[in-house]
């Protein structure tokens, strides 16, 4: 009887928790981003009467979790909202991202926790309180728990919010929270006891721990946690670096394909060449690809000089064939820029020849072009035949306001690039499409009726978010920031390209199945942005079945 009675309670507690707890919290220590994880000889004192003594356990000796000091776990302790982004980063096996541009004001990039709130936001799957605040030491209530859980496991909600029945307290669920309240009771997760809901009560650690090692047990949710990354093809142009730089820039990245700015046309229907041996040798002791750029430096008489000429297109092909052998390269990618519209058969026509002669002996070819806006600047590219042709097709996508263009403006705004994505797919199979991400933004002033900008680093566009006096908010729609300040008496603007907005854009482009991803350029990129990449590559990648 005694047996039965403990049993009775037990699976009374286990119950209560697994169909009204949320996965929520962080089961780490107060003392940084690493968890101080126990081994399997870690022993706590308050937890031996706990029902969740051994999800809590388990979770220990996987890493997951930890106490609070070397022999307290604080079972009965909430969980606050900076614990909770530490712990989602960890359970979706994410990276914590030190966004170079803070999300909020009320959390320092030094705080223990920055790098995974920043990790939680970039995603979306985490909010603050109102524009700019965070209150990463507020513990989570109930309804955003449901919220929280619905967003790491990418459950659609309803769009009514209508409860699929009535709980007594129906009327305190917020109205924000009620479609999460739906959906977590579809997927079973929160069904509230005796007929509530409780959506303000807090979420406790051994709660948490005892839903998180139930999630962690769904055979096909953790199938997908431990599925290895995918990344694709991940190429980097070398830009004003030297081979030193441009090395440490690709071994701090994602970067397996390297395109050096080796072969340029000259005036003589000459191929320049200014490879070195020594990124050669390194490239192949590292295990990444090397593709030169082919370029015209965007000299639309010299490259109708070319193009125009079936001998001269045959003698540029020769030569770069012989460098190809010579150097036992990879592949080349082709980066004909400011091409005259009656140039398009001319181009179309020398990429299929180089193509096929690249091809027999093991190259590849890939062709850079700009997002299709029916303008002279991307009438001579003729996205099906070139992409029938072509191994890959990169598509630029920045650009979108110009150096001299006289409306001030965003470089790549979401929508903007995945119109001119989604215009290329029409085209183009999937599997051939490599997007280019802009590593650099630009800086604007308006004085009076004209416009002026120029081009800065993200470093230096995070100095000049910073400076005393600036302002800066989060644009949903175009999914940047837009940066305020004033320089020398002149009001200035900054469309923010960051960990945030890259975000937006990889998780974008990946729901479309790409071949890959393209960066221009190394070095003009802040490091945080790496990390923020990864992850978006690999949340995207999840499909957390219901």
């Amino acid at each position: 009887m005694i047996n039965e009675r403990k049993k009775r309670i037990y699976m009374r507690a286990l119950k209560l928790v697994l169909s009204g707890v949320v996965l929520l919290g962080s089961m780490m220590s107060y003392n940084g981003n690493k968890a101080q994880a126990a081994g399997s000889t870690q022993q706590f004192q308050d937890i031996s009467n706990s029902y969740a003594r051994v999800a809590i356990m388990n979770l220990v000796n996987k890493g997951i979790a930890a106490g609070t000091t070397d022999h307290t776990f604080e079972p009965k302790k909430a969980v606050t909202r900076a614990e909770f982004a530490t712990f989602a980063v960890r359970v979706l096996g994410l990276k914590p991202v030190k966004n170079n541009l803070s999300p909020y004001q009320d959390t320092s990039s030094t705080a223990w926790y920055y790098g995974n709130i920043s990790a939680m936001t970039n995603l979306n799957i985490m909010e603050g309180k109102g524009q700019g605040i965070f209150q990463p030491n507020a513990n989570i209530t109930r309804e955003e728990a449901a919220t929280l859980l619905v967003r790491m496991l990418k459950q659609q909600t309803g769009s009514t919010g209508l409860l699929p029945y009535t709980y007594a307290d129906a009327s305190h669920i917020s109205g924000w929270a009620k479609p999460y309240v739906q959906a977590v009771y579809q997927l079973g997760l929160m069904r509230g006891s005796d007929g509530y809901f409780r959506p303000q009560d807090q979420v406790t650690r051994e709660e948490a721990a005892v839903m998180l090692h139930a999630i962690l047990q769904n055979k096909a949710w953790s199938e997908q946690l431990q599925t290895p990354d995918q990344l694709g093809i991940q190429l980097g142009w070398q830009y004003d670096s030297t081979t030193a730089e441009f090395k440490q820039q690709v071994q701090q990245s994602e970067v397996n394909t390297l395109v050096p700015r080796w072969f340029f046309l000259n005036s003589s229907m000459q191929v320049t060449d200014h490879t070195d041996s020594t990124l050669l040798t390194w490239a192949r002791s590292t295990g990444r690809e090397v593709w030169p750029l082919l370029g015209n430096r965007s000299n639309p008489t010299l490259t109708h000089q070319m193009l125009s000429s079936a001998t001269n297109r045959a003698n540029v092909i020769s030569q770069v064939v012989a460098y190809v052998k010579k150097y036992d390269l990879h592949g080349i990618n082709v980066d004909f820029e400011n091409v005259q519209p009656a140039d398009r058969e001319g181009l179309t026509t020398f990429v299929t020849s180089l193509a096929t002669s690249l091809h027999a002996i093991g190259a590849v070819i890939s062709v850079d072009v700009s997002p299709n806006l029916g303008t002279d600047w991307t009438a001579a590219f003729d996205y099906a035949r070139l992409g029938a042709v072509s191994d890959y097709m990169v598509l630029m996508g920045y650009e979108e306001h110009w150096n001299g263009d006289p409306i001030a403006g965003s470089v790549a705004s979401l929508p903007w690039v995945e119109q001119g994505l989604d215009t290329m797919l029409a085209d183009v199979t999937r599997s051939k499409v490599i997007l280019a991400l802009p590593l650099y933004t630009r800086d604007w002033s308006s004085q009076n009726t004209a416009t002026s900008s120029w081009d800065i680093t993200l470093g230096e566009q995070g100095i000049r978010a910073k400076a005393q006096g600036s302002v800066r908010q989060w644009n949903a729609s175009l999914a940047q920031y837009v940066i305020g300040y004033s320089g020398s008496g002149i009001p200035r603007y900054i469309w923010a390209e960051d960990s945030r907005s890259l975000t937006a854009k990889v998780r974008m482009s990946t729901e479309r199945k790409i071949a890959g991803l393209a960066y221009w350029y190394m070095g003009g990129e802040t490091s945080d942005v790496w990390n923020a990449i990864s992850n978006a590559n690999r949340f995207e990648s999840y499909v957390f079945s219901y």
